[in-house]
């Protein structure tokens, strides 16, 4: 696969960005095309690659940030000539010059560059970022955690089939279950945008089960989410903060405690790290950005090289699945009432 990486998306570009590059075309052979101010990038490039690496370095001379909002934001989304990182790696996937692209940076910018560069796929309204939540079964796709804060009962349908296609083919699970999140299980619970979906989703063909709060989701009861943006936003931080809370506390009580709390700590330490592995982010590398007609992942700001390298795997077994013709063949079925078993 030919991978699209913007080198100027972490926190600490590019560093980060180019050992991950590096990292990943060494260990998995991917080609990396890597974009970004050649004056910053080549200098890392060759610290940490001297030996021949399937590399290709493309200049960028700009790069979008976290302050670019509004209308600017969308003026530099749309410019015919991409000159910015991001632009420059949207329009590559666009020409078929790469298989997806992949991109630390600012989440906004890189929803707002896909969406008005790449366009969205037929019979899709809105695009859905889809990370990957650990729970104690394994995992659940999340959809959508922050791009549409308000939503029709359409779009969760949308996002719903999205999901499913995501879990299946990318991740393997055969025939996921697919629920949405609510203040309770029972049948008539939760919102309005809630209620008006569920009737959507029973007649959709889709391995549907109903409404499910966050500790269905944690019991790993559920493998595909699907909510709104401001909802999907919210159960992202609060289960972040929830995990930094509770890692923290027992590293603070086990090296703060008597000599025995000590010695059990250490006989403890490596189920301790079992599970921060679990809860890191770095494993997963990055979120797809599933309904643009193209593949683009995103992840954090603050990603080390070991993100960058996993984002680009994910990115990789994306392509390699066929994911975005299988979203099409579904939303289509979906569109003409036929029924199916995603």
């Amino acid at each position: 696969m030919r991978i699209a990486l913007d080198a100027m998306g972490s926190d600490q570009f590019p560093r980060p960005d180019v050992e991950g590059a590096v990292m990943a075309a060494r260990e998995y052979g991917e080609e990396v095309l890597l974009i970004g101010d050649e004056k910053l990038v080549r200098p890392a490039l060759e610290s940490f690659a001297p030996e021949k690496l399937p590399i290709t370095l493309i200049h960028a001379p700009e790069m979008l940030t976290m302050q670019e909002k509004g209308l600017a934001l969308a003026l530099k989304a749309k410019q015919k000539e991409p000159k910015t990182s991001m632009a420059v790696g949207v329009d590559l996937v666009k020409q078929g010059r790469a298989d997806a692209f992949v991109t630390m940076g600012n989440t906004g910018a890189a929803a707002s560059v896909a969406f008005f560069r790449l366009g969205m796929l037929p019979g899709i309204e809105r695009p859905a970022l889809a990370p990957v939540f650990p729970t104690r079964k394994g995992f659940c796709v999340v959809l959508d955690i922050g791009i549409n804060p308000d939503l029709q009962p359409k779009n969760l349908m949308e996002f719903a089939v999205m999901g499913a296609v995501y879990a299946e083919a990318v991740r393997g699970v055969k025939r996921p279950r697919v629920a949405l999140l609510s203040n309770g299980e029972e049948a008539g619970k939760g919102n309005f945008l809630v209620r008006e979906a569920t009737p959507l989703f029973a007649e959709s063909g889709l391995n549907f089960t109903g409404n499910a709060e966050p500790k269905e989701v944690y019991a790993g009861n559920v493998d595909v989410l699907v909510t709104d943006g401001f909802t999907g936003n919210v159960f992202l931080k609060s289960s972040e903060a929830v995990a930094k809370l509770i890692v923290d506390t027992m590293k603070e009580k086990i090296l703060g405690g008597s000599l025995p709390v000590k010695l059990g700590g250490l006989l403890v330490k490596p189920a301790l790290a079992d599970i921060k592995k679990m809860l890191d982010p770095s494993e997963e590398g990055a979120a797809p950005l599933l309904g643009v007609d193209g593949l683009v992942f995103i992840g954090h700001g603050r990603s080390d090289s070991l993100a960058v390298k996993n984002a680009i795997r994910v990115a990789a077994g994306a392509a390699r699945s066929g994911m975005q013709d299988l979203i099409r063949k579904e939303i289509s079925r979906l569109a003409s009432g036929t029924p199916g078993a995603s």
